[in-house]
């Protein structure tokens, strides 16, 4: 098809949608010369859901204006970023992101075959670029480095040299994979600046850049693979959809932050090049919409109600779907998916040279499966008023969901990003319809009582080993079993000092760092 278009078509084409081009001047002297050379790289971190739809969308502009599409699968920087997807799982994740991607782009009807697919380590390990990164290290600061990443790298409190590796690789992988442009969501827009920044010094190209606006999620927040409310998996039932859709911010004539509208706009759309509104014959019948700025006018009027955009999304998006869970219906897809993503509640921590506990009855504090962990988001319970409800980073795929009764003793926003200690063997139980998966360990004192989360020493990392001095080279159980009041029976010793230590019959309980304390509460007891 590409080559029937004017220039000025393929421009349209490639440009259409996208929130920013960098390099406009190139990009169409290049268009009057040959095909434009275009790559999309994804880190095989956490699972796609269907805000991958709107790349994919674009994917299939690029491929009808002509042009010469690769697509990434950054299986080193999932590990580079924080190690967001772990080494032993990382062939795993790029095995499911290759699979689903490729489904995701069926179902749209993008022929496969004009696409090249390449993994990072295919060319990320070779000694040219290993080169290349010593190099581009001795011409990039550090501050520019984080700077670049500080939008799309995680951010924690003490930063791996990993996190800052990270933007250099992806400026370098525009060199390697021989493309005129690289293509992403605008949160990548300082990683691109840096890498036009940083490529000519080493001799190579500065490229085009082409940047997607970030499309909220079903919250009106951003669509974010830690955030369940936010967003909708590509195998969720067609009753999840309804669901989740049932949930989503749609206000009546809000077109500000409207996950539903802005998913029209980016994927339904540009895909058929109509979007019909389907509504019983009383209330009009349906409506077949030819132009997305119609509709959006007519929403904002509130001629179209939200309930009539939510049900024909739906349709729409279980028809993209639909071949997706087919093909990941199957027991090998099943598995791969089971493996790539196990469940964290059933994970076993990572630990060197395990040695189980000499009698298993014994009551130890070694049982205790106790870790470091990191408050990634708290939102209050939608059931509960005196119940938080937070995602907590222990070292796993995915952070632990946690109710915790803090609300009337800990601000929110003293929680939010801190370290905490985390039980994470015991039997996940339900707290007014949300399943907590681990219990925050708190100190206590007073009458009233005053509470305050326990604090893991500087520099702790989530996952690390909490364990009381002399315990330290007992493995914990899998599950603590409620009917033992295995941990019962050890916290009727759990105390903090008069120093603000905490302990378990006068021993301290620690990490590799140091000692876990509180505070401000001495001579308490530990909950």
């Amino acid at each position: 098809m590409g080559d029937e278009l004017t220039v000025q078509e393929k421009y349209h084409l490639i440009t259409r949608n996208l929130q920013e081009v960098l390099g406009e001047d190139k990009l169409k002297a290049i268009l009057k010369e040959r095909e434009l050379k275009v790559y999309w790289g994804t880190a095989t971190t956490g699972k796609p859901h269907i805000a991958y739809f709107v790349p994919m969308s674009k994917i299939a502009d690029f491929l009808k204006a002509g042009c010469e599409v690769t697509i990434l699968f950054a299986d080193l920087h999932a590990y580079l970023d924080n190690m967001k997807a772990p080494w032993e799982l990382l062939e795993l994740r790029t095995q499911y992101y290759e699979n689903v991607i490729k489904a995701m782009l069926e179902s749209i009807g993008v022929p496969l075959e004009k696409l090249r697919f390449v993994r990072g380590t295919d060319y990320q390990l070779s000694k040219e670029y290993t080169l290349d990164v010593y190099r581009l290290s001795s011409v990039v600061t550090q501050h520019d480095a984080k700077k670049a990443g500080a939008e799309v790298v995680k951010q924690v409190e003490h930063p791996l040299l990993s996190g800052l590796l990270y933007p250099g690789l992806q400026a370098l992988d525009e060199e390697y994979l021989k493309v005129d442009a690289q293509f992403g969501g605008v949160d990548q827009r300082k990683i691109f600046t840096f890498a036009e920044k940083c490529l000519p010094p080493l001799g190579y190209a500065k490229r085009i850049h082409l940047m997607n606006p970030m499309v909220p999620g079903l919250t009106g927040n951003k669509m974010s693979s830690s955030e369940e409310e936010s967003k909708i998996d590509l195998l969720d039932r067609k009753e999840d959809v309804k669901k989740k859709l049932k949930k989503a911010f749609c206000e009546p004539g809000n077109v500000e932050n409207n996950g539903v509208l802005s998913f029209i706009k980016h994927v339904l759309f540009p895909l058929k090049s109509e979007f019909v509104i389907l509504r019983d014959e009383k209330w009009g019948g349906n409506k077949t919409y030819t132009d997305y700025g119609e509709l959006e006018k007519e929403f904002a009027d509130e001629i179209v109600h939200p309930g009539d955009l939510k049900n024909s999304v739906e349709v729409a998006l279980n028809k993209l779907l639909e071949p997706i869970r087919e093909k990941f219906n199957s027991p090998q897809m099943k598995k791969l998916a089971s493996s790539a993503y196990p469940d964290p509640s059933k994970a076993k921590p990572a630990t060197k040279g395990p040695v189980k506990n000499s009698d298993p009855e014994e009551v130890v504090p070694s049982r205790v499966d106790l870790r470091v962990g990191k408050v990634l988001c708290v939102e209050k319970h939608p059931d509960a008023d005196a119940l938080y409800v937070e995602k907590i980073d222990v070292g796993e795929p995915e952070p632990r969901t946690v109710v915790s009764g803090l609300v009337e003793f800990v601000p929110k926003e003293e929680l939010q990003d801190r370290l905490v200690v985390v039980v994470c063997n015991m039997k996940p139980q339900k707290m007014r319809g949300v399943e907590s998966q681990a219990m925050l360990l708190c100190a206590c004192s007073g009458e009233p009582s005053q509470i305050e989360p326990l604090d893991p020493p500087a520099g702790s990392c989530p996952g690390e080993q909490v364990f009381v001095e002399g315990y330290e080279s007992g493995q914990p159980d899998d599950e603590l079993k409620p009917k033992k009041k295995v941990f019962e029976k050890l916290q009727a010793d759990f105390q903090i000092s008069k120093d603000r230590k905490a302990q378990w019959k006068g021993k301290n309980f620690m990490t590799k760092l140091g000692i876990i304390s509180c505070k401000t509460l001495t001579c308490g007891g530990i909950r």
